[in-house]
């Protein structure tokens, strides 16, 4: 990456080469769109596993979908700030300085996007087999000796280059697709949820709601074992690792801001209006799963999946059919939300001079072509890997750390910056930041004390971009 490197002048103004054509109903549908791929569908086995409750379950959610909310209308004021592509990376420069800024484009583009986006591609064709069994996991279709590549993998390439094809072409591509495949799984979501609260068990809802206050670890066997005060802090932190996780992605409209029209007012109340609507739908979709599916059978499930069981339970054998369908929908939307905000990130750093040096042009439909390519390709090696998963596990852990120190720069720059134009400020300033960085530290610590194979992984990623950075500089000086 180093030689391609050039000097450029720091992206301190707004970029007017982006056309300014999402409004507030598209960037609400990428906000939304980004978050719900395949987790909702899934992580609530491991979830239940962890507390071993039902009100402990739909706990998690509620004080993840709080954090979540709690950020995004913090992220509100610094969007109305920095009105311009490059979103957290923007606004992590600006309040700390530029190695900041890059140590979290570099985590994004190294492990936090690119896997996301070959997790949710594989997750699209795990599904796609339940209708198309050609494209199982288990169909391996190279043996490479140290690698075997299976037919998902090769699915989830095709998708992740279909998008990245369909986004070159201009941002109103991506703008359709978006919106329109976030609308049906908003739709089919709440199909789903109200079908299964309908057709609610009577005698599965007492039984999960009997002792729904009693933390405990719930083994898939059935057995169950007791947590002390402190294991049970742990186990809280643990399970929400896999509600972060499908939270997640709610800042990629920041990413986009210089194609969003009037960002000082959309993007802010587009963050509000998403994660809004995702919260109820994560929360309401765990009520139904208590209502449909006894609690042991939540947490013992197939290869953990929960919405497969719970529509089964709700449509019969029809249900399989019912909730691939819903998935591969989701997860095709989330990504073409994913590919679609996460290039404008290492635009932005190729116009500092931080990323590959082409990455930091436009093509002639007004989108960063190569920013999008290479973005594709490093998605497409991760489909590959393999690996997706167990990183996408440790990367909750610094996902957060990028959260709370951006938060931190609101603080930073009311003091430093005060002059600068703030035509939205965070709601509830300084109790809801200073409340998220208490929460977003706790969570941490935790996660730090009972789980540390969820931390020193991302910490390494990290610290990796430092040495990267100085030898860009480096390279950029002897350019002079």
């Amino acid at each position: 990456m180093a030689e391609l490197l050039v000097e450029k002048p720091e992206a301190t103004i707004e970029d007017t080469s982006f056309k300014r054509s999402l409004g507030l109903l598209d960037a609400t549908m990428i906000v939304a769109g980004s978050m719900i791929g395949s987790g909702i569908f899934i992580v609530s086995a491991d979830i239940t596993r962890n507390v071993g409750s039902a009100g402990w379950l739909i706990a998690v959610w509620l004080i993840t979908g709080f954090m979540t909310l709690t950020a995004a209308l913090s992220y509100g004021e610094l969007s109305g700030m920095f009105p311009k592509a490059g979103g957290q990376y923007v606004y992590l420069k600006e309040a700390y300085n530029p190695l900041i800024g890059f140590l979290y484009g570099w985590s994004f583009f190294a492990v936090i996007q690119t896997a996301t986006i070959a997790a949710v591609g594989v997750a699209f064709a795990k599904f796609t087999a339940y209708l198309v069994p050609a494209f199982s996991e288990d169909n391996i279709v190279l043996n490479l000796g140290f690698r075997t590549i299976s037919a998902a993998q090769l699915l989830s390439i095709v998708v992740i280059v279909l998008l990245t094809w369909i986004n070159s072409r201009g941002v109103k591509n991506g703008k359709l697709i978006q919106t329109t495949f976030t609308l049906t799984k908003l739709l089919s979501l709440f199909g789903l949820i109200a079908f299964g609260l309908i057709l609610a068990k009577g005698d599965v809802w007492k039984a999960n709601w009997s002792d729904a206050w009693n933390l405990h670890h719930l083994n898939a066997d059935g057995s169950v074992a007791p947590y002390v005060t402190a294991a049970a802090m742990g186990a809280i932190a643990s399970a929400m690792v896999g509600s972060i996780f499908s939270s997640d992605a709610w800042n990629n409209v920041t990413f986009i801001a210089g194609e969003i029209k009037n960002p000082g007012r959309n993007i802010g109340l587009s963050l509000f209006l998403g994660t809004l609507i995702v919260t109820v739908i994560y929360v309401t979709a765990n009520v139904m799963y208590t209502a449909v599916l006894p609690l042991q059978e939540i947490a013992s499930v197939e290869k953990d999946r929960v919405a497969v069981a719970a529509s089964n339970a709700i449509f019969g054998n029809i249900g399989t059919v019912v909730i691939a369908l819903m998935i591969m929908i989701s997860t095709f939307g989330c990504n073409n939300g994913l590919i679609l905000a996460g290039a404008r990130v290492y635009y932005t750093m190729a116009q500092d001079g931080l990323f590959f040096r082409q990455a930091g042009t436009l093509n002639r439909n007004a989108v960063p072509g190569l920013a999008l390519w290479v973005q594709c390709i490093a998605a497409s090696l991760w489909s590959l890997s393999g690996s997706y998963g167990q990183l996408l596990d440790m990367i909750s852990f610094v996902v957060v750390v990028f959260y709370m120190l951006t938060i931190v720069g609101i603080f930073i720059l009311r003091r430093t910056r005060p002059d600068l134009p703030r035509p939205y400020k965070a709601f509830g300033y300084p109790v809801m930041p200073i409340l998220y960085i208490l929460m977003g530290l706790a969570f941490c610590t935790l996660l730090i004390i009972y789980k540390p194979e969820f931390t020193w992984p991302g910490l390494i990623i990290v610290l990796a971009g430092i040495p990267i950075y100085y030898l860009a500089l480096s390279r950029r000086r002897s350019r002079r």
